[in-house]
């Protein structure tokens, strides 16, 4: 039996979800998180052959609940979900220790297909990310500002994108005020930008918004 949790703040993805494997893969056994403290909790309860993980939870981003779960359990296979485009994300998680990135429009055909190459050691990306991340070996594949962010950085960044403010993104990632004007002085030094208002047009412009 292949053990499998899955996070999403919306019930009717999770029931989805659940569906599927339950349809396609009856050998899985599956639970499911609303939100990372869930995630974090149930990680730390029991054993999991998989997460699936979506990268836009609400609070900390999916992208902080990946870089703790890898912290806890660095032999997890951790399946990124998202709607977002994999341009956007993709690369990133896979850099912080995702196994694989897979989107909802495919989830139907793919799921449980991409659980079962991350449970069974390998990574699972489209072949369209596959493309891109071979270019980006031979050097033919540009960046853009928000990939010099570090994590903590790019996960900033996507809360001021949503519109928290400096205190509230302190109380969700559990750091202060200070840090968090620290990051966000980084922040805008590393995209050239000048403004909150700047980060927020950025984030809109490039479909970084969660």
């Amino acid at each position: 039996m292949i053990r499998v949790l899955i996070a999403d703040d919306h019930a009717l993805i999770r029931v989805g979800m659940q569906q599927i494997v339950k349809e396609q893969a009856p050998f899985m056994e599956v639970a499911e998180a609303a939100n990372g403290q869930e995630v974090l909790d149930m990680i730390n309860a029991g054993p999991w052959d998989c997460l699936v993980l979506d990268i836009s939870m609400p609070g900390r981003s999916g992208l902080d609940i990946l870089n703790e779960v890898h912290h806890l359990r660095p032999h997890l296979p951790v399946l990124i979900l998202s709607m977002h485009p994999e341009d956007q994300y993709a690369i990133r998680v896979l850099k912080a220790g995702a196994a694989g990135y897979l989107s909802k429009e495919s989830a139907l055909e793919e799921l449980v297909g991409a659980i079962q190459r991350v449970v069974g050691g390998g990574k699972y990306v489209s072949a369209t990310l596959a493309e891109k991340l071979a270019m980006g070996l031979s050097g033919d594949l540009g960046t853009l500002p928000h990939e010099a962010l570090s994590d903590r950085e790019f996960t900033v960044l996507l809360m001021i994108g949503g519109g928290k403010s400096v205190s509230e993104i302190g109380d969700d990632l559990g750091l202060s005020v200070k840090t968090i004007s620290t990051y966000r002085s980084r922040i805008l030094e590393k995209m050239n930008l000048k403004t909150n208002a700047d980060l927020i047009r950025y984030v809109i412009d490039h479909e970084l918004a969660v």
